[in-house]
Parts: C-alpha cells; sequence; structure tokens
C-alpha cells in the first residue's frame, strides 16, 4: 500500500514540474506582449520588467520553475497584465 501511494506521489510531482514549465511561457509571452504595447509605465519599472524577464527565462531553462513564475508574476504586476 505504501508503495502505491508512493507511486502516485512520484507521478503527481513529474506532471506538476511539467505544468509549471507550461506556465512560464505563457507568462514570459504575456509580458512580452505587454511591453511590446509601450505601457505607461518609468523608465526604472520598464528596466525592473526586463530584468525580471530575463531572470524569469533563465530560471526556466535551469529547471527552476517555481522561482521562474515568482519572477515572471513580479514582472506581470508591475505592468499590471495579469
Amino acid at each position: 500500500m505504501k508503495l502505491r501511494h508512493f507511486m502516485a506521489m512520484i507521478c503527481l510531482l513529474a506532471f506538476s514540474s511539467g505544468a509549471f514549465a507550461y506556465r512560464c511561457s505563457i507568462d514570459m509571452r504575456k509580458i512580452d506582449e505587454a511591453l511590446a504595447k509601450k505601457p505607461a509605465i518609468s523608465e526604472t519599472q520598464d528596466a525592473e520588467v526586463k530584468k525580471l524577464r530575463a531572470e524569469g527565462e533563465t530560471l526556466h531553462e535551469q529547471g527552476k520553475h517555481k522561482e521562474a513564475l515568482e519572477a515572471l508574476h513580479k514582472a506581470l504586476e508591475i505592468l499590471d497584465a495579469k
């Protein structure tokens, strides 16, 4: 019985990681689209959004999807594009 629960947990973790990875791509696209519309934000905010977007992409490529989503969501909050 314990082995069955363990295997179920492993499967859930494996599939949830893919969901995070997919979400990263969606959020990066949202940031790119919002920046293309020239939002009414300061130069400092623009630089911060671009930094967070790049950080999110790097973390995504490293497989650190939770951290990537945190960075990307901060950028989206600045853009108010959630």
